[in-house]
């Protein structure tokens, strides 16, 4: 069952069209990116799920039916652009935030703990919130986005500004909160991380929805049938028994000191099976395998038109 949904939205403003008929559907429990380059129309459709702004036409569902305004507070919501009070204290200014969400003091203090601990900063909690690093209030503002435990969570670049040993633990505090039951839509430019985290994306450019699905499902999609294999001996024996199923691209990216390897096309799904017989019996076969396209090349595929 899908949690939220966007029926053929579009918004424009002046002359400018930010989103034109998009649509979308967001399985709940799910871990969905949200990706598209700078302008594309991401940010202006996250402020609509989170009615900050209203929709020139089209409507976004939350459980089956139209979005209203008390179904803000089952969502959290972290926008790129961030900010704290720089002159309070960071556990202070950390249960105004949890007040707001409807957490009483008690709740609050008792939750603030726990995840101050859990991303290592509880003895900050005093100090003022002008003394941190980009990287320690960036985690500060990430908690309050999630102590009230909202159904629906949404991180505009959550990775912006950590370094890899932080923006790991931040990946791993955000599958948990799918594994409890989350749902979690994130907009990014980190394209690692959408195959790390993201069970399904959608691709937003110059306003359009040009690409939706599962992660897997879009890169095995998008492949061109290309695969490499490793083996040991004679790579002319290797080449005339492969010769009349394949193209024989040549040697593969990453080249091992035990084995030799060859990059192959192979057009035809149904030769894949007698391309291995073959190759099996002409020399000692290590390994074949099938290379997926990663999520960037999709990207910048997509975004370029040769997709």
């Amino acid at each position: 069952m899908d949690i939220l949904s966007v029926e053929h939205v579009s918004k424009r403003f002046a002359e400018h069209t930010a989103l034109d008929d998009v649509s979308l559907s967001i399985p709940k429990g799910s871990v969905y990116g949200l990706l598209g380059p700078n302008g594309a129309g991401k940010t202006t459709l996250i402020r609509i799920i989170n009615r900050i702004t209203a929709p020139d036409s089209g409507r976004v569902l939350f459980d089956g039916r139209d979005i209203a305004p008390e179904d803000v507070r089952r969502i959290g919501y972290l926008p790129e652009e961030r900010g704290l009070y720089k002159k309070m204290k960071v556990g202070e200014q950390a249960l105004f935030f949890a007040r707001l969400k409807g957490l009483s003091r008690r709740e609050a203090t008792a939750r603030l703990k726990e995840w101050f601990t859990r991303f290592g900063i509880e003895n900050w909690w005093d100090k003022r919130v002008e003394e941190l690093s980009k990287g320690m209030a960036q985690k500060v503002q990430f908690i309050v986005t999630v102590l009230h435990r909202p159904e629906l969570l949404i991180f505009d670049e959550p990775f912006s500004g950590f370094d890899p040993i932080n923006a790991n633990l931040l990946k791993e505090q955000i599958m948990a909160l799918r594994d409890q039951g989350a749902t979690v839509i994130f907009s990014t430019h980190n394209m690692s991380s959408v195959e790390e985290v993201c069970d399904h994306i959608t691709l937003i450019n110059k306003s359009h929805n040009i690409l939706s699905g599962r992660v897997d499902d879009i890169r095995r999609r998008h492949g061109n049938n290309i695969f490499e294999l490793y083996y040991r001996g004679d790579e002319a024996a290797l080449r005339e028994a492969l010769a009349p199923l394949c193209e024989v691209l040549g040697a593969a990216d990453e080249p091992t000191a035990d084995y030799s390897s060859l990059k192959l096309h192979v057009d035809d799904d149904a030769r894949v099976r007698e391309v291995i017989r073959r190759a099996n019996e002409a020399v000692e076969l290590r390994s074949f395998t099938e290379i997926i396209p990663s999520m960037n090349d999709i990207f910048i595929r997509a975004v370029n038109g040769t997709l």
